[in-house]
C-alpha cells in the first residue's frame, strides 16, 4: 500500500508518497520538471514488496508548498537543501536514489555531499555530462546569459499544455500505451498563477549545474556508486548521448538504453522494475524474493 504524507520542512508543507516496508532498503525517488511523485506511482506499486520506496514532491511542484518566487529562493541549490532536510526529518539513513531530469541535479548534489549515505544510482534520463546538452536546450541556454523579458518569452511555451503533453508522447512506439491522466495531471500544477515564474527561475538556475558536472564525475569516480541506466533513448530533451559518458567514470554499471522517451516509465515501467529489482537484488541484502 502506498501512503501519501506531508511534512513540514522551513515552514513549508512538503508531500511525499512512501510504500514498503522500512526494513527493507530504501529507494528516494526524485522526480522531474514538470510532474512530481505521481510519476513513480506504478514503479512504487511494482517494488513495494521487496523495497521501501519514498517520492517526495519539490516546493513549487505537486502537493507540496508553492510559495512565491518572493518568498522562496528557486533555485537547484535550495531544492536540493529542502530534499536534504526531508531525508533527515523522515529519518532515511542509508537509499538508493533514482533521479530524473530535475531529479539528476537535486539527487547529485546531495549524493556528492554524503556519499556514504548512497548505496546506489538508479539513473532514468538524467544528466551529468555535457554531452547530453543538445538541441533542446539552445533557448534556454541564451536565458543563462541574458536573463531578459524577451529570451523569458521564448520559455513560456515550455508551460504549455501542449508542450506537457509532447513530453508524454514524443518518442514513444505507443501513443495509445500512455494515458492522457499524465499530462492532465501536470497541467494544472502549471497553470496555477505564479507557477510560470517559479519554472522560469529553475530553468535559469539550470545554468548552475554544467559547472558541477565535474564535481558529479568526481564523486562517481571516487566513490563508484554501483549504477543502473534506465533511459528512454528516443528522449529529445536528455538524448541518450548524455547516458554513454556514465560508463567512462563507473565500474559496477548496467546500461540499458529503452526504445521509449522522456518519461519511460510510462512506457517501459514493467521493464524498469524488473531491472532496478535485480540490479540491487545483487548488490543489497537483505531484499525479500
Amino acid at each position: 500500500m502506498t501512503t501519501f504524507r506531508t511534512v513540514s520542512i522551513d515552514g513549508l508543507d512538503i508531500f511525499y508518497r512512501e510504500a514498503g516496508s522500512r526494513s527493507n532498503p530504501t529507494i528516494l525517488l526524485l522526480h522531474g520538471f514538470p510532474t512530481s511523485s505521481h510519476m513513480f506511482r506504478n514503479l512504487m506499486s511494482a517494488l513495494a514488496d521487496r523495497f521501501h520506496l519514498v517520492a517526495p514532491d519539490y516546493p513549487g511542484y505537486g502537493n507540496s508548498s508553492m510559495p512565491t518566487v518572493n518568498e522562496f529562493d528557486y533555485t537547484f541549490d535550495h531544492l536540493a537543501e529542502i530534499v536534504e532536510k526531508f531525508i533527515t526529518a523522515i529519518d532515511l539513513k542509508k537509499y538508493s536514489l533514482y533521479v530524473m531530469d530535475y531529479g539528476a541535479p537535486i539527487g547529485y548534489r546531495i549524493a556528492a555531499k554524503y556519499p556514504e549515505r548512497v548505496e546506489a544510482l538508479i539513473v532514468q534520463n538524467g544528466n551529468a555530462y555535457e554531452e547530453g546538452l543538445r538541441e533542446f536546450w539552445e533557448p534556454i541556454m541564451a536565458y543563462w546569459q541574458d536573463r531578459s523579458p524577451e529570451n523569458a518569452d521564448k520559455l513560456r511555451p515550455f508551460f504549455t499544455l501542449e508542450t506537457t503533453k509532447w513530453q508524454y508522447t514524443n518518442g514513444v512506439r505507443n501513443l495509445e500505451a500512455i494515458s492522457p491522466d499524465t499530462w492532465n495531471m501536470d497541467q494544472p500544477f502549471l497553470d496555477r498563477p505564479g507557477n510560470d515564474e517559479i519554472q522560469l527561475a529553475l530553468f535559469y538556475s539550470y545554468g548552475t549545474n554544467p559547472p558541477l558536472y565535474p564535481q558529479w564525475q568526481e564523486y562517481f569516480r571516487e566513490y563508484q556508486p554501483p549504477t543502473l541506466i534506465v533511459w528512454g533513448k528516443n528522449d529529445y530533451i536528455f538524448p541518450a548521448e548524455g547516458a554513454y559518458p556514465y560508463k567512462r567514470d563507473l565500474k559496477d554499471i548496467e546500461f540499458h538504453l529503452l526504445d521509449t522517451g522522456h518519461f519511460a516509465l510510462e512506457e517501459e515501467g514493467d521493464a524498469i522494475a524488473n531491472y532496478i529489482g535485480q540490479f540491487l537484488a545483487a548488490r543489497l541484502q537483505p531484499i525479500p524474493v
